[in-house]
């Protein structure tokens, strides 16, 4: 017992130490605030206006605030302290509700973290953020795509968050697809092998013919519009570690 109080004290004492030598490395609160702060210059103009609109406008229709921050480096930081410390120094998401998430880029470690506050870890498990950052984010940043990977990243968040689908649904997307494709593939065999066999056996002596219908098989492609208005700054959220990081 003696023994794990001890480790406590010292696990303690070295996360004060660590914390007071490199808590000059966390960017100031941005002001006037952003909820898009691309540190690394990552973005364009035109991409990081299209992310601050959407997410924006997210946080006022439900107070919920997804932060964006690209560093050019971690400086030497283990990105799950440096992300937890940027996103409890800055207070992201509403005191009181702890429904901050914290989107953290850093260039030159080629490392990424979501930190999800405390009132959001229900919706976003660790294991759930850690899908959506090999799923969404990490092919993107491999391309150098890093409008699309953080676009795809924040929509899946808000699709999440807004209940349009559940965790379990980003570990079932690939299989669903898997068995949607094996289906088309079945109806259309079936389709000719029908066909084919009535044509056969078609005693008219005329050819048979189909008139003009079709199948299109598609989706639509979401999307989100610009709108007026600008981010009112955070609110003084909480974070307790939760979440998880990935690099590309």
């Amino acid at each position: 017992m003696l023994t794990l109080v001890k480790k406590y004290i010292l696990g303690v004492l070295l996360a004060l130490a660590y914390q007071f030598t490199h808590a000059q490395n966390i960017p100031q609160k941005p002001y006037p605030p952003k909820i898009v702060n691309d540190f690394a210059k990552i973005l364009s103009s035109n991409e990081k206006d299209l992310l601050e609109k959407k997410l924006s406008r997210f946080n006022d229709s439900t107070s919920t605030q997804i932060a964006i921050v690209t560093i050019s480096s971690l400086e030497g930081y283990d990105i799950a302290s440096y992300s937890i410390e940027l996103a409890g120094k800055w207070g992201i998401g509403r005191k009181g509700k702890d429904n901050g998430i914290l989107v953290l880029i850093a260039l030159q470690e080629k490392e990424a973290r979501i930190e999800v506050g405390y009132g959001l870890e229900e919706f976003i498990p660790d294991i759930t953020a850690k899908r959506i950052i090999e799923r969404d984010l990490i092919p993107k940043f491999k391309n150098t795509a890093y409008y699309e990977g953080l676009d795809q990243t924040t929509d899946t968040i808000i699709g999440l968050l807004s209940g349009k689908f559940k965790p379990e649904d980003l570990n079932t997307n690939n299989s669903k697809s898997k068995i949607k494709l094996i289906i088309l593939i079945v109806c259309v065999l079936l389709f000719f092998i029908f066909f084919s066999s009535r044509n056969k056996f078609n005693s008219g002596g005329g050819p048979i013919t189909y008139g003009g219908g079709g199948y299109f098989f598609g989706g639509s492609n979401g999307g989100s519009e610009s709108s007026g208005g600008g981010f009112g700054g955070f609110g003084g959220g909480s974070f307790g570690g939760g979440g998880a990081s990935g690099k590309w």
